[in-house]
């Protein structure tokens, strides 16, 4: 291992955070996350106090070695075919949430195209907005596969690590247009039923568009549960830190209320 593997498995190990450890060495948060990265080597004085923290020799911390056994280390090892089959999964339950929020949205349609048929827009809403929780319940269960990773503190090798900080950015790069596209389209549908609700036009004339502006909510909100759920799969994994306070924080709110209620 090299240094900046052997940094990183020690504060893991040691259960600090870059913060935590950058306030021991009287440093920043940026230059942990330097050394961690491989961009950068602390000097003389950091090595010493990095050694008295980790309890290791400077030696072991200088010189590169053939990587130990994890099973001590404070956390989840993902290994890189894991981290793929994670977001591979994400991507397959993504569509189905988002596929199955759209179909509930567009189970008010027919109501509209065939409001003189109260059979047939009722057989539809029913068929269609059934599909719809199918859908949605087909991807829960998909997504608890992976459950482990959103809970626990997760320990990847360097190299991995750094593809996916790379893809993370790429994919948050590369969706923000798209996810304006769905903005702008559930704003669009909206802004129809305010008018609508407002009855700044003659409400006759709007009705028969309504099938339009529904779909258009419809297909805006496909778009942005598809790509938020890409994007937040990829953060669970490269922000893993962030998110696994934030869930304790979470948890730890809701004990101390259940206590104040008692």
């Amino acid at each position: 291992m090299t240094f900046s593997e052997k940094l990183f498995k020690l504060r893991k190990q040691k259960g600090l955070s870059q913060e935590a450890l950058a306030e021991q060495l009287n440093t920043t948060r940026q230059a942990i996350s330097k050394w961690e990265n491989g961009q950068g080597f602390p000097e003389t004085e950091k090595l010493l106090m990095l050694g008295n923290i980790f309890e290791v020799s400077i030696d072991y911390l200088l010189k590169d070695t053939v990587e130990e056994s994890r099973e001590n280390e404070n956390g989840y090892y993902v290994s890189k075919e894991m981290a793929e089959g994670y977001l591979l999964s994400q991507n397959k339950v993504s569509k189905n949430l988002a596929l199955g929020f759209s179909l509930l949205i567009f189970s008010s349609i027919p109501y509209f195209l065939f409001k003189d048929e109260p059979i047939t827009f009722t057989l539809l809403t029913i068929i269609v907005a059934v599909l719809g929780i199918g859908t949605i319940t087909a991807g829960i269960i998909k997504e608890d596969r992976y459950s482990l990773l959103k809970k626990e503190m997760l320990i990847f090798d360097q190299n991995a690590l750094k593809d996916l900080k790379m893809r993370y950015e790429e994919i948050k790069s590369k969706y923000t247009a798209v996810m304006m596209v769905g903005i702008c389209s559930i704003v669009g549908g909206a802004i129809f039923f305010l008018i609508i609700k407002k009855e700044w036009v003659d409400v006759d004339l709007l009705t028969p568009y309504t099938p339009i502006f529904i779909a258009l909510i419809g297909i805006g909100a496909y778009i942005l549960v598809r790509t938020l759920s890409i994007i937040d799969a990829y953060r669970i994994l490269v922000k893993n830190e962030e998110h696994v306070s934030t869930i304790n924080n979470s948890l730890m709110k809701k004990v101390k209320k259940k206590i104040n209620d008692l």
